[in-house]
């Protein structure tokens, strides 16, 4: 298995010089385009505010992009949860009519059902107004890392399929480079010969010490709602090209999604001790 390379070529390279086949000779080299990002400073909470504070506050204004009549998605995970039981808020006090939603995990869906928000899915909504949802790691081109949760899959199906996708984080999750973090890059792979592609994994990123973990829960293979498991893979310098290692992961059979969500975006909504900000492309 020949290994994924991350260093940076000179900017006159092209993204054109990935590997056709994993055992080609010649390395992946990984480096960040360039894009245009505009920020716009909201507000200043108090410093004494907590994380769950700033999430909250970042995903009250998340919900401002929504309307009456919209289809959303509804994303998982700790902020998630503060913008649907929000817009949970809005539609039991009339603020909000006719909306639905599209949850992207069982326990979104059961948390939007009990606040009376109505839902269904993609086979009978294909087509998404916005989608909301949290990210594990923000880069400054606005690409995310996602799946901690362990919903990756339906995040990326639902968010994809919508019109535009906002993003709400705390400051803590704005990163140099994906995979800069230190913590967990999913990958969800079919129970199928799990090791297999575990192994895989690793090597395709060896040079950069990357390591491959199947994650566990409570001792045991942790399963996705789509009865998957999950390798996390854990870099010790962050991706330089994000697109080209997104591809030769999925290149592998028996791989079902990873967690880079790229060139997905709309907008960021951050929350941090200078206030609230948005960031756009």
């Amino acid at each position: 298995m020949a290994a994924l390379s991350l260093r940076s070529p000179p900017l006159s390279s092209s993204l054109h010089h990935l590997r056709r086949r994993h055992n080609a000779a010649a390395p992946l080299i990984l480096r960040t385009p360039s894009r245009s990002i505009s920020i716009k400073a909201l507000s200043s909470p108090s410093p004494a505010l907590t994380q769950d504070d700033l999430k909250k506050l970042a995903a009250d204004k998340a919900v401002e992009y929504v309307r009456s009549g919209m289809v959303l998605g509804l994303g998982t995970g700790s902020t998630a949860a503060f913008v649907v039981a929000k817009l949970g808020e809005l539609v039991n006090s009339g603020q909000l009519k006719d909306i639905v939603g599209v949850p992207t995990s069982k326990r979104t869906q059961e948390q939007a059902a009990a606040l009376g928000i109505p839902l269904s899915i993609l086979d009978d909504h294909p087509k998404l107004d916005l989608a909301i949802d949290g990210a594990d790691e923000v880069d400054p081109n606005l690409d995310l890392v996602k799946g901690r949760g362990g919903a990756l899959l339906r995040e990326k199906m639902v968010e994809a399929a919508s019109d535009k996708f906002v993003v709400v984080v705390d400051e803590s999750k704005l990163v140099a480079g994906l995979g800069g973090s230190g913590l967990a890059m999913p990958v969800e792979v079919v129970q199928f010969c799990w090791k297999y592609n575990l192994t895989r994994l690793q090597d395709l990123f060896k040079e950069e010490g990357c390591e491959a973990r199947l994650r566990l829960d409570g001792g045991k293979p942790y399963v996705t709602d789509n009865m998957n498991y999950i390798v996390d893979l854990y870099f010790k310098t962050p991706i330089r090209d994000s697109e080209a290692a997104g591809r030769e992961i999925s290149k592998f059979e028996g791989v079902v999604e990873h967690g880079l969500f790229l060139n997905m975006t709309t907008a960021v909504i951050i929350a941090g001790k200078d206030g609230v900000s948005v960031k756009t492309k």
